[in-house]
């Protein structure tokens, strides 16, 4: 029996929960094991439900209402591929162009890899089984 990957190398996909949004680049997926090995690109909470609705469904992204933590310089995941979803190229494109480039930061936020951490484990609790 031959399984296909579900998602490519380089696509983005989206590990969400509630109205937290973590943004991945798959780098393999790992067929037999049904994991996906992906590095992290940013970390979104949107702040009220309206806006969750029209950046998902129109791209429309306004900076008050959602909070957006740049997650390039933190280390890969191996996590279940079913968690994952493809992200939309309309939610993506305007998320990505607001994050700093990589040549102008000076240091890794530590900060950012907490709340990648923090995220992790709240999803680790609510679905152990």
């Amino acid at each position: 029996m031959n399984i296909k990957p579900k998602f490519q190398s380089g696509q983005i996909i989206s590990l969400d929960d509630y109205n937290k949004h973590l943004y991945v680049e798959v780098i393999e997926e790992v067929v037999s094991r049904g994991l996906c090995w992906v590095r992290p690109l940013l970390l979104v909470e949107y702040h009220d439900d309206l806006q969750h609705y029209n950046h998902y469904f129109n791209g429309n992204l306004h900076e008050d209402t959602a909070n957006i933590i740049d997650l390039r310089e933190a280390g890969d995941l191996l996590w279940n591929t079913t968690a994952f979803r493809p992200a939309l190229d309309t939610e993506v494109i305007n998320l990505l162009s607001q994050l700093v480039p990589k040549e102008l930061r000076f240091e890794i936020d530590k900060i950012a890899q907490k709340q990648l951490n923090l995220f992790i484990n709240q999803i680790w609790q609510r679905h152990k089984s």
